[in-house]
């Protein structure tokens, strides 16, 4: 199990990762989203041991890594932006990892890479950007880590190397009771892999809750009334995203939903809808910092 408590990492006067503590369960895929700056690469980068900390903790099964860093080889890092050397081929990359990982198993490796029709001589250099990211996620497989750290991962993949690289994630991580963190913009990937995710905005943590959970603690209502509403017939709802055609009302709820449901009821409606808020609905709402006035930007 991954436990991160009370981590920092500041960059001079920028703070990148703010006070965050999150846990990772064994046999778990955790997805981390966020908007581009939220600290989500940073955050992967400590945990790796790229970065090191401020302040706070990292502990893998219980130890520190700060202080045994030996623990890093049952972890394996796939960054957003790959670096091979210009004459390195998978071959010779698989050679370099053996030796620092003793777990690395060649027979995985040659199996992986036929799989994925990459030819372990040629140079990884001329390689397509979704080739790239193959060899490294058959690379990373190979050590059999404890812990993946996959960052962008399913970027430059097509959609049937994508399907694929899911299901190998999947299948290893229930064999080997592995934890998988995974850092993706496309939440629908997410949902499909995830069985937990976190929000960051603003450096920290902003939802923490397994997938499940997410889906059933949001949802939008659509209302229909034979006259115009006024909205402070909705007092008492914690609502956001109000909208209102006269007769037809819609707002999202995060809180409470029962109550709102009972106070809804009281009100009079002719129609009430209720709809489950997708996790794309939800990281909307909850990353959208203000509603802009689109027509004064160009008057």
């Amino acid at each position: 199990m991954i436990k991160i408590s009370n981590l920092t990492k500041k960059f001079d006067e920028f703070t990148a990762v703010d006070n965050v503590s999150i846990e990772v369960n064994n046999s778990s895929v955790y997805g981390l989203v966020g908007y581009n700056g939220a600290g989500k690469t940073t955050m992967l980068k400590l945990i790796a041991g790229v970065y090191t900390p401020d302040s706070g903790t990292i502990e893998i099964d219980g130890t520190d890594l700060l202080f045994h860093p030996e623990k890093k080889q049952e972890l394996f890092y796939v960054p957003d932006d790959l670096y091979f050397g210009l004459s390195a081929s998978m071959k010779s990359m698989a050679k370099f990892y053996s030796s620092y990982y003793p777990s690395f198993c060649m027979d995985t490796f040659y199996k992986l890479s036929d799989l994925f029709g990459l030819n372990v001589n040629k140079k990884i250099a001329g390689f397509s950007k979704g080739m790239q990211r193959q060899a490294e996620i058959v690379l990373g497989l190979s050590t059999m880590p404890k812990i993946l750290l996959l960052d962008e991962s399913f970027d430059g993949l097509d959609p049937a190397k994508r399907n694929l690289t899911k299901k190998l994630l999947l299948d290893y991580m229930a064999e080997k009771e592995c934890s998988i963190i995974i850092s993706s913009h496309n939440l629908h990937e997410l949902a499909d892999m995830c069985d937990h995710i976190a929000l960051m905005n603003g450096q920290k943590i902003a939802i923490n809750c397994a997938v499940d959970d997410m889906n059933g603690s949001r949802c939008k209502f659509r209302l229909v009334y034979t006259e115009n509403v006024d909205r402070n017939i909705f007092k008492g709802i914690d609502y956001k995203n109000y909208k209102s055609d006269g007769k037809i009302v819609s707002f999202t709820v995060s809180k409470n939903i029962a109550e709102a449901e009972k106070i809804i009821g009281f009100t009079g409606p002719v129609l009430a809808e209720k709809f489950p808020l997708s996790l794309e609905e939800i990281f909307l709402e909850e990353m959208e910092d203000t509603d802009y006035d689109f027509e004064k930007l160009f008057s």
